[in-house]
């Protein structure tokens, strides 16, 4: 019951807010760094991950950050995050031609421990998801032909990895980007999607994977992320958003973004598309919808069906809160941004 009178609270205080209209507010850039991990547990807590081995955390809604080296990780890539409290984080550190690891902290960053290692030849952590506190899964890129995954049921204390006979099959030229740790998502509370690009661009699921209508035959083309609308209710996970496009032509608005109503059997051009290639999507409640690139920052209040370019500030990844009502970016050069309705 309390649970179900919070939800109906945030959702009154979200859909007055959404009466008006969105931008973008800058609450961090100058360091330098690239991130791609971002997490926003509740209002007031973010986590963000990136190169140079840096994690940040805000515990006062982006007044004031943290900044973290790990230690002995000061060369790693961190592209993905995920946090559930200001004290507790996992973050992924992708491999190429080393291992690929994933770390735990939860006494808010002052330590790390290794939780995972792979040393396999030419192994790429993508994106990570959790479900829940207990429940996460992270994608990998194709070794010998599939699909990498392995899954977690102790909050990341510890993973295992799906055996190689069950993973997901992937064509030639195929792959996943690990551009803003949103290519996989939780479709429902028991299953999870994710999305390719490359050469060919699908939609994964526990079905047949599904040919997407998004731009795709180059390496540097096709999905990047994935937004699923609904998806704690019943019969949640029919609204979908996938965006990408070419991020080697960021001003491209030629096939970036599509939606669906109904799982992915049906999807459709936006009347008017993001302003260019997109690196995210994250869907919020009553069809609205934020989508980032190097080139700015889109939004959508019907489900995806138009947008409108609301900021020329580049990010790479966008996440609204968990327990609330507020939207964030991260991106180059330190850059973090939060959504702000005038």
């Amino acid at each position: 019951m309390i649970r179900l009178l919070l939800l109906s609270f945030l959702l009154v205080c979200t859909t007055t807010l959404m009466a008006q209209s969105p931008q973008v507010e800058i609450l961090n850039s100058g360091n330098k760094i690239s991130l791609r991990g971002l997490s926003v547990p509740n209002d007031n807590v973010i986590w963000v991950s990136g190169n140079k081995g840096t994690v940040g955390r805000s515990t006062n809604a982006g007044k004031t950050w943290k900044w973290i080296t790990v230690k002995g990780f000061e060369k790693a890539d961190f592209r993905d995050i995920e946090a559930f409290d200001a004290a507790s984080a996992v973050i992924m550190a992708v491999g190429a031609d080393d291992p690929a690891y994933i770390l735990k902290t939860i006494d808010g960053g002052d330590s790390w421990k290794v939780v995972y290692e792979n040393k396999t030849k030419g192994m790429f952590l993508d994106a990570m998801e959790f479900w829940n506190e207990r429940s996460g899964i992270v994608i990998g890129d194709p070794i010998n032909g599939r699909f990498f995954i392995t899954r977690s049921f102790d909050g990341g204390n510890s993973w295992q990895d799906i055996p190689y006979e069950k993973r997901p099959v992937a064509d030639s030229g195929e792959a996943c980007f690990a551009a803003s740790g949103t290519n996989i998502r939780a479709l429902d509370r028991d299953e999870a999607v994710f999305v390719t690009g490359g050469k060919r661009s699908r939609l994964f699921s526990r079905n047949d994977p599904l040919d997407l209508p998004i731009i795709q035959g180059k390496e540097t083309t096709g999905a990047n992320s994935i937004a699923i609308g609904d998806r704690y209710k019943s019969k949640g996970g029919k609204k979908m958003i996938v965006v990408g496009g070419d991020f080697n032509a960021d001003s491209s608005m030629e096939k970036n973004c599509f939606y669906t109503k109904d799982g992915g059997k049906t999807w459709h051009a936006p009347d008017n598309p993001p302003h260019g290639y997109r690196s995210c999507v994250e869907f919020l409640v009553n069809n609205h919808a934020f989508a980032c690139g190097l080139n700015g920052v889109d939004h959508s209040k019907d489900g995806g069906k138009n947008w409108t370019w609301i900021s020329k500030e580049g990010f790479h990844v966008c996440r609204a809160s968990k327990q609330g009502t507020a939207v964030y970016f991260a991106g180059g050069n330190g850059r973090i941004g939060k959504v702000t309705w005038k």
